[in-house]
């Protein structure tokens, strides 16, 4: 009778000991479950899914999204900046009509620019002086290349120099439009470069309110090259500089 009760009672204790065993390892299979990598995926017919990454580029992917989604221009219009001249004083208002969108500006733009111009510079609305207005943004357009300049990479610096001249630029803006473009420009073996006039200015039509006496705009295309290419001369010339005057320079990369 005594066997028979200690033997009772060990089999409870094993039941008891089973079933406790059960609960404490059911919160780690579910964690278990839920834990896997892109290894553990099979397809309908039971075989690993394999990407071929030859096939499948990322980045072209999320670049091809963002040029759809967010930019669905192919070209930046890169920092033109506008500079005002006059021994008046002038209160003066542009206007910029872009072909596309502008995705910077400085002072900002809100319907227009309103800046007072004396022979100390430019005076925004806020009060604050200005060396230039700038302003970048994202188009779509055609330049022109049927006329132009190859230049090699090492020769860009000596080549704006004298091209800026012929275009109108002072010392000091063909020395801050060098400062921008040559560390881009330098770098490639070589560069087609072709200054823009008509193409430019249906681009990013400026309505200045009074008319200035002299407009210069300067807008330089260029596409980088492996190796040089035959392209007819550009001739570069410029208005001669009087009264209230409005200086403009920007450029593109074209690839």
């Amino acid at each position: 009778m005594k066997r028979l009760s200690v033997f009772i009672l060990a089999l409870l204790c094993a039941i008891i000991l089973a079933a406790c065993s059960g609960d404490e390892e059911k919160p780690q299979n579910e964690t278990d479950s839920a834990s896997f990598d892109s290894s553990d995926v099979l397809n309908t017919e039971g075989t690993d899914v394999l990407v071929d990454t030859d096939e499948f580029d990322v980045t072209d992917t999320a670049d091809s999204c963002i040029a759809d989604r967010i930019n669905p221009y192919d070209i930046v219009a890169e920092k033109p900046v506008i500079y005002l001249y006059s021994d008046e004083k002038l209160q003066v208002e542009l206007n910029l009509k872009l072909n596309g969108e502008l995705s910077c500006t400085y002072p900002k733009y809100e319907n227009g620019w309103r800046v007072t111009v004396d022979s100390n510079g430019i005076r925004g609305e806020d009060g604050k002086e200005y060396n230039y207005l700038y302003w970048e943004g994202l188009c779509q357009s055609e330049y022109d290349f049927s006329e132009g300049f190859c230049v090699a990479g090492s020769d860009t610096a000596a080549f704006l120099e004298d091209a800026l001249e012929k275009l109108g630029l002072d010392r000091r803006e063909a020395n801050e439009f060098i400062v921008y473009w040559l560390p881009i420009m330098e770098r490639n073996p070589y560069n087609l470069i072709s200054f823009q006039g008509e193409a430019y200015l249906r681009q990013a039509k400026l309505d200045v309110s009074p008319a200035p006496d002299t407009v210069i705009r300067v807008f330089m295309t260029f596409k980088p090259l492996k190796a040089p290419v035959d392209i007819k001369s550009q001739e570069l010339t410029a208005p001669e500089r009087k009264g209230f005057t409005l200086v403009e320079w920007g450029g593109a990369v074209i690839k």
